[in-house]
Order: C-alpha cells, then structure tokens, then sequence
C-alpha cells in the first residue's frame, strides 16, 4: 500500500507513530502537508501537486488536519478521493464533525444520548433559550473548540447571559449545554476503528477544573468501556461517516452521553495509558479499505 498521511508536522507523535506503523507492515508511507498541495479542478480529470512535482497514485490517505486548516485540508482531502484515494474520514465527515452545531444535530436525530443543547443567534433572545436549557451550571463551548480551549462553565444565570452576550458581541459561534455534575469531571475517551472501540481512557479532570483534556492537566487511566458505551461510540461515529474518531462520552445517570466525536484524534495520550497499538489498527484499516475498492494488495506482513 502506498499511503499518505495528510500532516502539518512530522515531529507529532501521532503522524509519526502512523508512519512507523505502515513501514513495520511492509507499507510506504509519506507525510503531506496540506497546506503545500495544490490542485488542478477540470472536467477533463483532476490533477495535484506538491512542492512543484506531481503526485498522485496513493492507495489510501490518512488526514490529520487541524482545526485552523480545516477549509482547505478538506479540499485536499477531496481532491485525493477525486483521484481514487481511499480514506475512512472523508472529507464531508470532517467537516460535519468539526461543526459542533452540525454534528449535534445528527446525532441527536439518530437518538444518541448527549446533553441537552441550545443555540441561537439573536441577543434578544438570551434569557429565552437559556430557559429552554434550564437553570445553570451550564457550559458554554466555541462551535469549534479543541483540547479544551474556548470551554466555559457558568454557575449563575446572570454569568451565563454575560459570557453570551460577549461572545455574540466577538461575533464567536458557540452552543450552551447542561451540565452533567455526577461526571464529576471525568469523560470516557472512545477510540474508535471501523467498527469497533480498539481502546478506551478515563479522562480526570485537575483539582479545580471541570475540564479533563490532557492538555489541560487532566490525567488519564485505561478502562474497559461498557457495551453501552461501544455501541454508542461506534453509532456516533457511523453516524458522522468516520471510520477512525476518538468519541468523548460522559458517565450520566441516564446513560452514556456523547460530548464530541474527534476528527483526528491523538495517539498519544491512549496509547501510553493503555499499551493498544493504536497506529498498528489504524493502518490494518486503510490497508483493508483500499484492498477493497481495488487500490492495493494486502499487506506483505
């Protein structure tokens, strides 16, 4: 299998433990900036380049392409499945899971427990969708927020119409939610692939903080998630078109409740808490997946 990972960076642990993977398994593997691909668009076919030579021929394509990129690496992204690239997180998926509004939507539509979640635009409106939510804690997210930033916990109804109020004023897009307090500041990390959950992580939130992101100064331990919790993972991410998501879920008395389905979920933090070759699996995937539509042989390993 010829493949490529879609990576701003070579250093990160994710996009070099996928390298490592694929060559352990007999694969090549290079890493594209997105940012440096450039794309020919015509009726007559599709054409791509990168740093001044043509390329083309890749039997799968991986994207790892952050959030400020999201625009542009999607047409990347695109253009490769244009070309007959196979990849299981096509590009009208990111960009559904990307949008927090969007994706909410969509689950709640299939009947995926979450939070309950308002969201509106006019200022005149506050006290009124803040009553639909119910009374506070409630939380208050950027519609594209990552790793924690931009996620705001208001206690007092007069807090929640202030942090409204200036974020409309920013002209930000954001949703408000419930609070769940018996989560006690912890989330359940879902690392889906294909169909199954592959490994799963306790993510505790510091002294302080309702935020559990690693990048928060959360800590992390492995757990065996629930057939619940599994089945709700692999439904969210089905249902957003990902065949690789870290699906962030939350312990309620009601049940799982999904909080975000991770477009391009890091390595690192799941695989040092649970030992799971997690960039081995990824890599079985895309290897099966282009086998399948006829792009390459299995793997030679």
């Amino acid at each position: 299998m010829k493949l490529a990972i879609l990576s701003r960076n070579t250093k990160l642990y994710s996009t070099r433990r996928l390298v490592e993977a694929a060559r352990e398994r007999g694969h090549s593997a290079r890493v594209l900036d997105p940012l440096r691909c450039y794309m020919r668009i015509a009726s007559d076919g599709f054409d791509m380049h990168y740093k001044g030579k043509s390329i083309s021929g890749y039997d799968a394509v991986l994207p790892r392409i952050g959030a400020s990129i999201t625009r542009y690496g999607t047409a990347v992204l695109h253009q490769f499945e244009l070309m007959g690239s196979y990849t299981p997180n096509g590009a009208d998926a990111i960009a559904r899971a990307r949008d927090k509004l969007r994706a909410h939507q969509l689950l709640a539509a299939q009947g995926i427990g979450m939070p309950a979640t308002v969201f509106g635009d006019n200022p005149d409106d506050t006290i009124d969708l803040l009553s639909m939510l119910g009374p506070p804690p409630h939380v208050v997210k950027l519609n594209e927020s990552s790793q924690g930033a931009g996620v705001i916990l208001t206690e007092k109804p007069s807090a929640s119409r202030s942090v409204v109020e200036t974020l409309r004023g920013l002209y930000a897009n954001f949703l408000v939610q419930e609070f769940i307090a018996e989560a006690e500041g912890a989330d359940l990390r879902c690392f889906v692939v294909g169909d199954e959950v592959v490994a799963g992580m306790r993510r505790q939130a510091p002294s302080g903080d309702f935020r559990s992101n690693l990048h928060r100064g959360g800590t992390a331990e492995a757990v065996e998630p629930s057939e619940d919790e599994c089945r709700a993972a692999v439904r969210a991410a089905k249902v957003l078109g990902l065949g690789v998501a870290g699906v962030d879920l939350i312990r309620a008395h009601r049940g799982p409740l999904v909080l975000e389905v991770n477009a391009s979920p890091g390595l690192e933090g799941i695989e040092a808490a649970t030992g799971v070759d997690i960039a081995g699996k990824i890599v079985e995937l895309l290897a099966k997946g282009a086998k399948r539509i006829g792009r390459a042989p299995a793997s030679s390993k």
